[in-house]
């Protein structure tokens, strides 16, 4: 695993030059995020591109005011984001990092460069003031400018990006809840723990908004971005492998890790129990979440892998996993921080989204232009998305609602109700679709 693209580059290349050292600063998982929004950015502006050169989507006049200098809020707001941007990311170049550092504690705290925050927030506010400046009129007039929808691209990336992070945090947060209840603060503001379902929402809605407010098609809007949304999920998938994030399945107990090796071995008898009650007090507190009256109860299944497909592919030890899980079954010879690993493998769900995923925004690519009808699109994607992740909820470590019927899970209700409200909405644009249009009536 990789925690951070330091591990990443020390794994490759065998030895990393001091100048590199920043990269122990950049998180795989957020790495792999931020390659999945722009991959969803770059697919939603080709679609909506496409709908806009046939008709489908139109462009907006707006009245923009053209020379005027800046006001004393744009100076503010550009001093306050490079005050930020100095502070935080020039001053983790200059404070002491010892081996026990930790990314999100530093962002999270006072320390900076004060110096640094002061010289690059001038240098923004001044930045604004000679970029107004230089365009200031006599007097200050109105134009009208044409927008496309594609031209929003960056406002939805946005808005997807902070609305879908508020949103996976506090879905997170329901799905942990006794971690939320000990540490609310650190539950919220740390840089694990995302929910995907609980960004997708939370995202929609704010995306519902600001394409109601800008005069963008719904429908059409949410068909261009469904392949751009499946793309993104599985490119997020591999940061949750890549990093070893918590989100893999349940023990594979025909394996066992080999602590040395860090690989899975074929267990023998016996192997799984002996390894459970040798790491008792592991597992006992990974699987609080589901109030289990016994180490018995632990969810798992025994599949071996077929010869001609690798070990880790159906068993996986998650060596060097960014959330310290199993915190004392430390790897041999690894000193520092990331240095524990899973002593019964577990399926590696991550991967099977991710290759599933890609297959399905390929469905969808390859269907968008035959699907006429605003909406079918994205109607087909709710349902595919939803059945995906109900199947693998069923291999995956995941709390579950054990005051309703069958104990299922936050992810399996939601995609559950992914899947009919996708059938929804196809019956009801069916229905609208096949209505005869209402005919006038003239009489007097």
């Amino acid at each position: 695993m990789y925690p951070n693209l330091y591990y990443a580059f020390s794994d490759l290349f065998g030895r990393v030059p001091g100048w590199l050292n920043w990269l122990r600063f950049i998180n795989s998982f957020g790495f792999f995020v931020a390659l999945s929004f722009i991959a969803a950015a770059i697919v939603l502006t080709r679609e909506l591109m496409r709908k806009e050169r046939e008709g489908l989507l139109q462009s907006r006049e707006e009245l923009v005011l053209i020379g005027k200098p800046a006001s004393p809020g744009e100076l503010l707001l550009n001093f306050l984001l490079g005050f930020l941007l100095g502070f935080k990311l020039i001053g983790l170049f200059t404070i002491n990092t010892g081996p026990d550092f930790k990314i999100q504690d530093y962002i999270l705290s006072g320390r900076g460069s004060m110096v640094a925050g002061l010289a690059l927030g001038i240098l923004f506010a001044g930045l604004k003031w000679y970029e107004k400046n230089k365009q200031k009129l006599p007097q200050p007039q109105e134009k009208t400018v044409r927008i496309w929808p594609h031209d929003r691209v960056g406002d939805l990336t946005i808005y997807a990006f902070i609305f879908g992070f508020i949103g996976a945090k506090i879905f997170n947060s329901f799905e942990t809840w006794d971690d939320f209840v000990r540490d609310p603060v650190g539950s919220l503001f740390s840089f694990s723990g995302l929910t995907f379902y609980g960004g997708l929402i939370c995202a929609a809605l704010a995306i519902w908004w600001y394409a109601r407010k800008h005069g963008i098609g719904f429908w059409q809007l949410n068909d261009a971005a469904a392949p751009a949304l499946m793309l993104a999920y599985a490119i997020g998938r591999i940061g949750c492998q890549v990093s070893g994030d918590g989100d893999w399945g349940i023990l594979n107990s025909a394996y066992v890790t080999d602590l040395h090796t860090g690989k899975a071995v074929l267990a023998q008898m016996g192997d799984y129990d002996r390894t459970i009650g040798q790491f008792s007090s592991n597992y006992a507190s990974a699987f609080s979440d589901l109030h289990l009256h016994s180490l018995d109860q632990i969810p798992h299944l025994s599949v071996r892998a077929p010869s001609f497909l690798p070990n880790w592919l159906f068993a996986y030890a998650y060596p060097h996993n960014v959330i310290d899980a199993m915190n004392n079954v430390r790897i041999p010879g690894c000193g520092g921080e990331y240095c524990n690993q899973l002593p019964i493998p577990v399926f590696p769900t991550p991967i099977y989204e991710t290759m599933m995923c890609l297959v399905l925004f390929g469905v969808l690519w390859a269907i968008r232009k035959k699907l006429k009808t605003p909406g079918y699109l994205f109607a087909v994607y709710l349902i595919l998305n939803g059945i995906e992740r109900f199947f693998i909820e069923h291999i995956r470590v995941n709390s579950q609602y054990a005051f309703l019927p069958g104990h299922p899970t936050q992810a399996e209700l939601i995609s559950s109700g992914l899947v009919i409200a996708g059938v929804a909405i196809l019956l009801a644009l069916g229905r609208k679709k096949s209505r005869p249009p209402q005919v006038a009536d003239n009489a007097t």
